[in-house]
């Protein structure tokens, strides 16, 4: 279990608040998601925007770009410091029994690979990121031409940079698109339909500010279902379909609101799209906690593998193991 997941410590409640341990506080911080966090300074308007009946246009919402791009990498900026003061101490820990040090050693060599090799592409450095890579395009068309992505009408993707054109191919192929807030910060989830969208503002609309601008919050007790999942990766096995995230769990976090919301179950399919040199064989599955979620489907720029992945996939319940 990583980082976020161990920094929740209070009951989930259908109200939309969480209490979270923030990494950069020795207190707990409330978040609550009925309304935008720094909504005064990012948004021109008085309106509650965490309502899932609601999107931007609806509520004449004029949103400050600059001001929500600026906070939003200040943010990140925060997190991934305190990442990387998390990640030497543990591996530093050199304890054999520690569950989170042997994740940290390969994630390290993938992100020092992919800097050394100049397979990282912008942002960077890659490290404590899902890293962007040399043809993430090509891998994203990979994952296009899947029949579990023609057939799928609503898909989720993640909001990393490597899955943007995962994320321009499902919108204008005419599907929904599910995408968390950045490190659900302001919300859960926002909906994206491409008839929301004209084609000049599609691009956009597959960037931070755009589904901020164009998209539709979803609440917990909405009513969807997602055909596919795609999620990104730090390193993935082929053999298994075990996989590392950059550590804050926010992965596990966004499956298990899936679960408990009833919007996938057992036989939805998890993609993941990477560089051929994420590919290892050396996560240990024995070594990986209920909440890890294993993939079904991986899309290299050269290859599509089907994992056949024995690993189960976590229960309806793990929302609530992970915030017990």
């Amino acid at each position: 279990m990583d980082s976020t997941l161990t920094r929740i410590s209070a009951p989930f409640l259908l109200s939309h608040t969480l209490l979270f341990n923030h990494p950069l506080s020795s207190s707990p911080s409330l978040i609550c998601f009925s309304s935008r966090t720094h909504s005064k300074r990012l948004f021109n308007s008085n309106c509650k925007l965490g309502s899932s009946k609601r999107n931007a246009h609806e509520d004449s919402v004029v949103l400050d770009e600059k001001a929500y791009e600026a906070e939003r990498l200040r943010l990140d900026a925060q997190a991934r410091d305190s990442m990387a003061e998390t990640s030497k101490r543990e591996m530093e820990s050199n304890s054999e029994d520690d569950p989170k040090a042997w994740k940290w050693v390969i994630r390290k060599r993938i992100w020092d690979l992919m800097e050394a090799g100049n397979i990282a592409q912008n942002p960077r450095p890659v490290h404590h990121r899902i890293p962007n890579f040399v043809g993430a395009s090509a891998a994203a068309k990979m994952l296009s031409g899947l029949e579990v992505f023609l057939d799928a009408s609503c898909v989720k993707v993640n909001p990393d940079s490597p899955q943007k054109q995962v994320r321009f191919l499902t919108l204008s192929g005419g599907k929904k698109l599910l995408t968390p807030q950045p490190r659900l910060r302001t919300g859960f989830f926002s909906m994206l339909e491409s008839h929301m969208l004209s084609p000049s503002t599609i691009n956009e609309a597959c960037t931070s500010v755009g589904v901020a601008k164009y998209g539709r919050p979803i609440g917990l007790d909405e009513k969807i279902k997602v055909d596919l999942i795609v999620i990104g990766s730090v390193a993935v096995d082929p053999k298994t379909g075990a996989r590392l995230g950059k550590g804050e769990g926010f992965a596990e976090l966004e499956y298990g609101m899936l679960r408990y919301m009833g919007a996938i179950d057992d036989s939805t399919p998890v993609v993941t799209s990477v560089h051929d040199c994420q590919l290892v064989e050396d996560i240990p599955v024995e070594k990986l906690l209920i909440h890890d979620v294993p993939v079904d489907i991986i899309c290299t720029p050269s290859q599509v593998i089907f994992t056949n992945t024995n690993i189960p996939q976590a229960s309806r319940d793990l929302l609530g193991q992970i915030v017990s």
